[in-house]
């Protein structure tokens, strides 16, 4: 299992966009529970990012939320931002 860290700025975007929206809430755990297990499991549509973004990664958790992450070595994983499409890339 993948050790997951939450960085300040991710914990930030946390409240201000998920902890209010249950239903996003839940997809949200639930994501964060299959990430941790397999990273790159298919439903998550983990991809590497690129631009002013390189050596950083995406996973998705609904349609338009996504979360970007770091692999900071094999077994352990920083959570940098979450939020929509547009917000986060």
């Amino acid at each position: 299992m993948t050790k997951i860290t939450w960085d300040q700025g991710f914990k930030r975007s946390y409240k201000k966009k998920v902890k209010n929206n249950g239903k996003l809430r839940k997809k949200f755990w639930n994501s964060i529970e299959l990430f941790s297990e397999s990273p790159f499991n298919p439903r998550l549509r983990t991809h590497k990012l690129t631009g002013k973004l390189e050596g950083l990664w995406a996973f998705s958790v609904d349609y338009d939320c996504r979360i970007i992450f770091k692999f900071l070595n094999q077994d352990e994983i920083l959570l940098v931002d979450i939020g929509g499409h547009d917000e986060v890339y």
